[in-house]
C-alpha cells in the first residue's frame, strides 16, 4: 500500500509544474511579435486551466486600431463594457457583473474576460512576478508599444507621402508644363496615395452655368461628355457631376449608396461603377470643380480616408488648376498684347512711311506752286519743276508738252532724254501724246504700245524712241486740259506702276496750275503798261470829277440837312447842332442855351380851306418872319409839317428867350394876305433851357415839345416856360391813358342818362346818353377830366362805339313805352370814316333798338371842318331812320349859311345862353336865343335847351317858345339802375 504523499512533496510536486508552465509560456512568447501572437500565448495559457476555457483577450478598447478579440469570438454588450471598465482602471482591478469578470491586464491596455470565479483565482496568480500571465502581461505591453510605434510610422509616412504630392502639385503649377501635362501629373501624384485607375478632372463656371472636363482617364469610357468642350449644366441635370458641382457635398459608394446620398433623383450617365468617390474642389463656399475617382472592381473600394485624403489634395489641386489658368491666361493676355504692339508698331511704321512720303509729295507741290510765282524764267520754271518731280519717283526721262493756242500743234516746252532724242513742236498727230491727250492718263508697256499701233491708235512714227514703260498725265485748268506731263524708262528694272500714277497726277495738276498762274501773271504784266497809261489818263479825269462831286456832295449835304420848302435847317441838323452845344457844356458847366418849339396855329383849317399852295406859302413866310427875329449864332429850322424850332446859344438865359419869343409872336401875327385872303396867322410856343442836365438833344427838344402843347392847349397864341410840372403832367397824362385802356378791356365804361322834357308839359320825350367811366378807386368820372388823353391816345373812338352799343341795349329797359328816343353824342373822328353809318346800323341792329328812336348829336366843328363829308354821312343816316341834332349851338362858327343845307332834326341851344337869361326874358341872351329859336322853327327844326338849372330860366325859355329842355332841375344824368324805378312819362 503506498502512503499518501507528504505536503512538502506537494509543494515540490507543484513548484515543479509551475515552473513547467512558466516554461512552456515563455516558449510561447518568445516566437510572438504582435499584440495578436502574444494574445494567443495568453489565451493558449488561460485555456490550460479546466475551468478557464472560455477566456477572450480584448485590446483596442481605446480607439487606437479598433476592436481587436482572440479568439475571434462576439461577446455581449455586457461583457464589452465590463471590458472597457477594466482597461480605463489604473491597476489591475477586477470588474465583475455577478456572471462574468473582465480583469485589466497588469503594464497592458488589454483584458481578459472570463467567468467571476476563475478571474478571482487569477487575480490572485498575478501576484506572483513569476506567474506566467504576469510574464504574458508584460510581453503584451511590449507587443502593443511596438504596434502603437509601427502604426504611427506609417501615419508619418503617410502624411510625408501627402506633403510630397501637395509639394509636387504646386512645383508642377509653377512649371512652365501645360495644362494637359500639368493635369497627367496631377493625376499620377493622386494614384501614388490611393487607387486613381479611373480619374477626372471638371471644371464648372458658374457664370455660364456649364462645366468642361479637364482631365478624363477611364479604362472603359474613352471620352468624357462634351469630349472636353462647355457643356451646359442642364445637359448633365441629376447625374454624381453635377450634384457635386451644385450641392458642393462629396459622394462616396456604390450605386445605391449614391441614390441614398443625392439631395435628388439620380441619373447615372457612363458605365456604371462598382464604387465610387467625388469630391467638389470649392472656392468660398462655391464649387469651381470637382475630382472624381472610380472603380469597376468589386475588390477594390474606397474608405473614409480615402474621401478625406481626396477632400484635402482637391483643395491644393484647386489652387494649381487656378494658378495655372490665371498664368495661361496672363501668357495669352501677353501674347495677345505683344501682338497688337506689333501690329500697331507695323501699322506706325507705314504710318511714317506714309508721312513721309506725303511731306515729300507736300514739298515737292509747295515747291512747284512756289514757281508759279517766282522771277524766274520759263525755262528754269520747267527745270526746277523736273528736279522736284526727281525727289519723288524716276524722272530721268520727262518732257512737258503744251497745246498750241490754236489747238493745231504740240509744244515741247521741256524734255530731257538718256537717248539724246530731241523733242520738236509738231502738228497734231498720232503719238503716245496725243493717245493720252484724247483718251486720259496712261501707263504703257512697250507691248501695250505695240498693240496701240497695231489697233491704229497710235503712229509709231509720232512716237520716237520706243521705251520700256511709259507714263503719261495729262495737264488741266478746270475743265480745259493745256497739255501733258510725261516720264518715260529705257531700262527693264524700272516700270511704273498706279503708285507713280497717282503721284504724277497730283504733280500734274500743280504744274497746271503753276503754268496757268504764270500765263496769266504774263498777261498781267502784258497789260500793266496800258493799265498805268490809262490810269494817268483816268487820274486827270478823276480829279476834274472828284472836284464836280465835292460841289455836288456840298449841295447834297445841303440838301439833306436842310428843308427843300424853306430852305431852314430841318430836324437832323437842328438836333445835331444841339447835340454838339450839349456836349460844349460838359467842358463849359456855366453855360445855357434855350430852344423854342413852335406850331402855327390852326395851320390845318388854312391847308384844307385855302389849299396845298397857300400852306405852302405860308410856311414859307413864316420862316422869313421867324429868321428876321434872330441873330448869328442862333438858328432857326424846320422839323416837320407847321413845327418849327429856334436855337438861341450865346444870349442871356432865359430873358433872351422870352424877348424872343415875344417878339416872334408880334411878328408872325402881322396880317398876310394868301390867295387873295387876308389872314392873321398865329404860333403857340413851348421855351426849354439847355444846361449841364441834358445829355441827349432828343430830351431837350421833347421838353420844348411839352411847353409848346401847354400853350396851345392855354389858348395858343402865347408862349410857355417848361418846368418840372409840365414833365410831371405828361407823366400823369401817360398814367391816365394807361389806365384807360385797361378800363376799355375791363369794360367800365357806362352810359349815363339825362333826360328830356317837353317844357310846356313836363313830360319826358327822351334821354340823352353822357360817357361815365367808372373809376375803381375814384368812382364815376366825366368825360371832361380824361376825353382829351383818351383822343390823344387814339382811344376815343374804341370807347365811343362801346358807348353806342351799350346804351342802344340799356335803351329798352330805360323806356318801356317804345314811344321815346335816346341820342348819342358823335365826335367828328366818326364823320371822317366812310363806313361810319353802315357799322352804326349794324351796331344798333345787334341791340333790337329801333333806328328811328335814335338821334346823333354833333358839333358845329363836324359841319364846318368836313362839310361836304358830314352831309353824305348825315343824309346816309336820315335814309337808314336815323336823326341828327346840332348840339351846343352858338359855341362854334355859327354860320347860318350852312345850318340849312344839312338834314337836321333838331338843335340845342348851349348852355351859356340859358345861364344868362333873366326872368323877364328882357336881355341880350334872350334876343339871341329867340333868334335862334325863331330860326330852327323856319327851318321845322326842334329846339332843345341846355343846362336849364332854374325854374326862371324854364319860364323864360317857354315865354321864347322853346320846345323842349335839359338841364339840373329837370333831372340830372343817372345810370340805368335809377331811371328803370321810375315811371315812364314819355309822349310822342
Amino acid at each position: 500500500m503506498q502512503k499518501a504523499p507528504t505536503k512538502a512533496a506537494a509543494k515540490r510536486a507543484s513548484g515543479k509544474a509551475a515552473q513547467g508552465q512558466l516554461l512552456d509560456t515563455l516558449l510561447l512568447l518568445a516566437d510572438a511579435q504582435t499584440p495578436r501572437a502574444v494574445a494567443q500565448s495568453i489565451a493558449q495559457a488561460l485555456r490550460s486551466h479546466a475551468d478557464c476555457e472560455g477566456a477572450v483577450v480584448t485590446w483596442g478598447l481605446d480607439g487606437q486600431g479598433g476592436l481587436q478579440l482572440e479568439p475571434a469570438i462576439a461577446l455581449s454588450e455586457s461583457a464589452l463594457e465590463l471590458a472597457r471598465s477594466a482597461i480605463a482602471r489604473p491597476q489591475a482591478v477586477l470588474v465583475s457583473d455577478g456572471i462574468n469578470a473582465a480583469l485589466r491586464l497588469p503594464d497592458a491596455a488589454a483584458a481578459v474576460v472570463l467567468p467571476a470565479e476563475p478571474a478571482r483565482r487569477m487575480q490572485e496568480a498575478m501576484g506572483d512576478a513569476a506567474d506566467p500571465l504576469s510574464v504574458a502581461c508584460r510581453f503584451m505591453r511590449r507587443a502593443l508599444d511596438a504596434a502603437d510605434l509601427e502604426g504611427e510610422h506609417k501615419r508619418l509616412a503617410h502624411s510625408e507621402r501627402v506633403q510630397h504630392a501637395l509639394f509636387a502639385i504646386a512645383d508642377r503649377a509653377g512649371s512652365d508644363r501645360d495644362m494637359p501635362e500639368l493635369l497627367r501629373g496631377i493625376h499620377a501624384i493622386v494614384g501614388e496615395l490611393m487607387y486613381a485607375e479611373n480619374f477626372y478632372i471638371v471644371w464648372h463656371d458658374t457664370k455660364a452655368a456649364t462645366l468642361r472636363f479637364l482631365y478624363f482617364v477611364d479604362v472603359e469610357d474613352a471620352n468624357p461628355p462634351g469630349n472636353y468642350g462647355d457643356v451646359p449644366m442642364d445637359t448633365v441635370r441629376h447625374s454624381l457631376t453635377w450634384y457635386l458641382l451644385h450641392d458642393g457635398k462629396p459622394l462616396m459608394g456604390t450605386a445605391t449608396q449614391l441614390a441614398a446620398q443625392a439631395s435628388g433623383p439620380l441619373r447615372l450617365i457612363g458605365t456604371d461603377s462598382a464604387d465610387w468617390l467625388g469630391v467638389p474642389m470649392l472656392r468660398d463656399g462655391v464649387a469651381c470643380g470637382a475630382i472624381v475617382v472610380q472603380s469597376y472592381d468589386a475588390a477594390i473600394t474606397f474608405s473614409t480616408d480615402d474621401r478625406a485624403l481626396l477632400e484635402f489634395v482637391a483643395s491644393h489641386i484647386l489652387t494649381a488648376i487656378e494658378r495655372k489658368r490665371s498664368k495661361e491666361d496672363l501668357e495669352q493676355r501677353v501674347r495677345s498684347r505683344t501682338f497688337e504692339l506689333a501690329h500697331a508698331n507695323r501699322v506706325l511704321q507705314l504710318g511714317m512711311a506714309e508721312r513721309q512720303h506725303a511731306e515729300r509729295l507736300q514739298k515737292a507741290l509747295f515747291q512747284i506752286a512756289g514757281l508759279a510765282t517766282a522771277d524766274i524764267s520759263q525755262a528754269e520754271f520747267y527745270r526746277q519743276a523736273h528736279t522736284a518731280i526727281g525727289e519723288l519717283m524716276n524722272a530721268r526721262n520727262l518732257f512737258i508738252a503744251l497745246i498750241s493756242a490754236d489747238g493745231e500743234s504740240l509744244e515741247f516746252v521741256y524734255s530731257i532724254d538718256e537717248t539724246g532724242e530731241r523733242y520738236e513742236s509738231r502738228p497734231m498727230g498720232y503719238g503716245l501724246s496725243e493717245y493720252v491727250l484724247r483718251a486720259g492718263p496712261a501707263i504703257l508697256s512697250r507691248q501695250d504700245i505695240i498693240e496701240l499701233e497695231r489697233n491704229g491708235e497710235i503712229d509709231m512714227e509720232d512716237v520716237g524712241s520706243l521705251s520700256v514703260c511709259w507714263l503719261g498725265v495729262p495737264l488741266a485748268v478746270g475743265d480745259e486740259t493745256i497739255g501733258l506731263i510725261a516720264v518715260q524708262s529705257y531700262d527693264p528694272q524700272i516700270v511704273y506702276g498706279p503708285a507713280e500714277h497717282e503721284l504724277l497726277t497730283f504733280v500734274a495738276s500743280q504744274v497746271a496750275n503753276s503754268l496757268q498762274r504764270r500765263r496769266s501773271v504774263e498777261a498781267l504784266r502784258a497789260s500793266h503798261a496800258q493799265l498805268e497809261q490809262r490810269v494817268a489818263e483816268r487820274t486827270r479825269e478823276l480829279s476834274n470829277e472828284i472836284l464836280e462831286r465835292e460841289k455836288m456832295q456840298g449841295q447834297l449835304k445841303h440838301q439833306v440837312m436842310h428843308d427843300a420848302l424853306t430852305g431852314l435847317p430841318n430836324r437832323s441838323y437842328l438836333l445835331d447842332r444841339i447835340g454838339r452845344v450839349l456836349r460844349r457844356f460838359k467842358r463849359e458847366k456855366s453855360r445855357k442855351c434855350a430852344l423854342l418849339y413852335l406850331d402855327v396855329d390852326r395851320f390845318k383849317i388854312i391847308n384844307d380851306s385855302l389849299g396845298h399852295l397857300a400852306g405852302d406859302t405860308v410856311l414859307k413866310e413864316f420862316s422869313h418872319r421867324l429868321q428876321a427875329c434872330v441873330r448869328e449864332p442862333d438858328i432857326v429850322g424846320r422839323l416837320s409839317g407847321d413845327e418849327f424850332a429856334i436855337l438861341l446859344e450865346d444870349v442871356p438865359i432865359p430873358g433872351a428867350a422870352i424877348r424872343i419869343a415875344q417878339r416872334v409872336l408880334e411878328e408872325v401875327g402881322k396880317p398876310l394876305v394868301v390867295a387873295g385872303e387876308t389872314i392873321e396867322p398865329s404860333t403857340s410856343i413851348g421855351i426849354a433851357i439847355g444846361d449841364l442836365g441834358y445829355q441827349y438833344a432828343d430830351d431837350l427838344l421833347r421838353d420844348a415839345d411839352t411847353a409848346m402843347y401847354r400853350a396851345k392847349k392855354s389858348g395858343r397864341r402865347q408862349w410857355v416856360m417848361y418846368d418840372e410840372s409840365l414833365q410831371e403832367n405828361a407823366v400823369n397824362v401817360l398814367a391816365m391813358e394807361i389806365k384807360l385802356r385797361s378800363a376799355l378791356l375791363l369794360d367800365q365804361f357806362e352810359p349815363y342818362f339825362q333826360p328830356i322834357q317837353r317844357l310846356s308839359g313836363g313830360e319826358t320825350v327822351g334821354y340823352e346818353a353822357l360817357l361815365r367811366w367808372n373809376h375803381p378807386t375814384r368812382g364815376p368820372i366825366g368825360p371832361d377830366d380824361f376825353m382829351q388823353v383818351a383822343d390823344d391816345g387814339g382811344l376815343m373812338e374804341a370807347i365811343d362805339w362801346k358807348m353806342f352799343e351799350k346804351t342802344c341795349r340799356q335803351a329798352a329797359q330805360l323806356d318801356p313805352s317804345a314811344r321815346g328816343y335816346v341820342s348819342i353824342n358823335v365826335s367828328p373822328l366818326h364823320f371822317r370814316r366812310g363806313d361810319f353809318h353802315a357799322r352804326l346800323v349794324e351796331a344798333i341792329g345787334r341791340t333790337r333798338w329801333p333806328a328811328r328812336r335814335l338821334v346823333v348829336e354833333l358839333t358845329e366843328g363836324t359841319l364846318i371842318d368836313h362839310p361836304e363829308e358830314a352831309r353824305a354821312t348825315l343824309e346816309r343816316l336820315r335814309a337808314a331812320g336815323i336823326d341828327a341834332a346840332l348840339d351846343d349851338f352858338g359855341t362854334g362858327h355859327s354860320s347860318l349859311s350852312y345850318l340849312h343845307t344839312f338834314p337836321l332834326r333838331m338843335l340845342k341851344i348851349d348852355r351859356s345862353f340859358v345861364a344868362a337869361l333873366d326872368p323877364h326874358a328882357q336881355g341880350s341872351s334872350a334876343k339871341i336865343v329867340g333868334a335862334v329859336i325863331a330860326l330852327a322853327h323856319a327851318l321845322e327844326m326842334e329846339v332843345v335847351a341846355e343846362g336849364i338849372e332854374t325854374a326862371e330860366q324854364r319860364d323864360a325859355l317857354i315865354a321864347l317858345g322853346c320846345d323842349y329842355g335839359q338841364g339840373f332841375l329837370l333831372g340830372r344824368p343817372a345810370p340805368l339802375a335809377h331811371w328803370a324805378q321810375q315811371p315812364a312819362t314819355a309822349s310822342s
